[in-house]
């Protein structure tokens, strides 16, 4: 038994004793590939969830800012108020998201299928359209890559049958 022993602890000397002699050939490039790799990898993908984010959120935004200032706009008394309602819907709504809310009277369309759009009966249709900004992108790339994104979303509603004309 102690014969065995002697002959395992002089390989392990052997071994321990190659081992600090011997060139660092590869020791520690795992590391350094890993790391390599993880960067090509997770900045991309790091970007890609960024702008897909801003992009979901303008979505968010202009849907429910169109559906919003469509119902401000067939519940008003008359169409400046109609208008004011709408107009501040869609502020809402972009600020809510993190949009610039003073972009708001710029993005909204308000159309209607008659001269008069508190016509009862008539169909009124909300237009909202911003551009989202893509993080990071520099102007000289403008030529190849969009700074903008175009966002747009549409709602129609319908000014109550039944509503009072006049007030």
């Amino acid at each position: 038994m102690i014969v065995a022993l002697r002959g395992w602890t002089r390989t392990v000397r052997a071994a321990v004793r190659d081992r600090a002699t011997a060139p660092a050939g590869d020791a520690g490039s795992a590391v350094v590939e890993f790391l390599g790799v993880a960067l090509l990898l997770l900045v991309p993908t790091v970007y890609l969830v960024l702008v897909l984010g801003r992009l979901q959120a303008a979505a968010f935004a202009v849907d429910g800012a169109a559906r919003e200032a469509v119902r401000g706009f067939v519940t008003a008394d008359d169409a400046t108020t109609g208008a004011q309602r709408a107009t501040a819907s869609v502020a809402l709504a972009l600020d809510d998201q993190g949009l610039d809310p003073a972009a708001a009277g710029e993005s909204l369309s308000l159309t209607c299928a008659a001269t008069s759009c508190l016509t009862p009966g008539t169909a009124v249709t909300a237009h909202v359209a911003v551009e989202v900004a893509l993080p990071g992108v520099p102007s000289w790339l403008q030529g190849v890559v969009p700074l903008a994104v175009p966002v747009t979303a549409s709602a129609t509603g319908t000014v109550d049958e039944h509503r009072a004309v006049g007030g």
